[in-house]
């Protein structure tokens, strides 16, 4: 499995690291085309990721010519490693929070794993999860999209029942988004 770092100074199989002091002072976290190995014109081949500090974004172009974004609160929501999804049957780390911290959803550095995911680094140390470009393409927050899984009768909620929201301000405690059904953040969860 190969980690590249993608960041402002680098190509997609380059390896150059961010700038601390430019990612700090709002530049980029990181832009770079992504890898290819997926047919051309494929709705899951990323052309170009990037991802913007001051705008708190994750930018997606895809070679169909889709473009995809997603906010910083929202894609942390989406995380998919064990420990924030559960695994063997227990609940994971997103279960039990009811709202995300600005440190939480605020992303230091971003890398491509491979030529199939990204795994971003979170403010708080968290860094162990691999959005697949599936999931990123499949998740799509656009209005498009959303209505396309909504009239496809398919239903591309989180891997617990949550759909992640596009949006929460930062600064304001990012509360888990309510279940598409009730608009219960809780609901379908047992809580003791």
């Amino acid at each position: 499995m190969t980690d590249t770092r993608v960041s402002p100074e680098s190509s997609a199989t380059g390896g150059a690291p961010i700038d601390r002091a430019e990612a700090a002072a709002g530049a980029p976290v990181a832009s770079a085309p992504a890898p290819s190995g997926t047919p051309a014109g494929s709705p899951t081949l990323p052309l170009k990721i990037h991802a913007e500090r001051a705008a708190r974004t994750l930018a997606i172009d895809w070679a169909d010519g889709h473009a995809t974004l997603y906010d910083f609160t929202a894609l942390r929501w989406l995380c998919p490693c064990a420990y924030c999804r559960g695994e063997a049957g227990l609940p994971g780390w997103l279960d039990s929070a009811p709202t995300l911290t600005d440190e939480q959803t605020r992303m230091t550095d971003i890398h491509l794993v491979g030529n199939y995911a990204v795994s971003p680094h979170w403010g708080d140390g968290h860094s162990t999860g691999f959005y697949t470009y599936n999931l990123l393409r499949d998740r799509c927050p656009c209005p498009e999209c959303t209505a396309r899984r909504g009239q496809s009768g398919r239903h591309h909620e989180d891997l617990h029942g949550a759909r992640p929201q596009v949006g929460p301000q930062p600064g304001t405690g990012a509360t888990k988004p309510p279940s598409p059904a009730t608009g219960d953040p809780h609901a379908g969860h047992q809580h003791d």
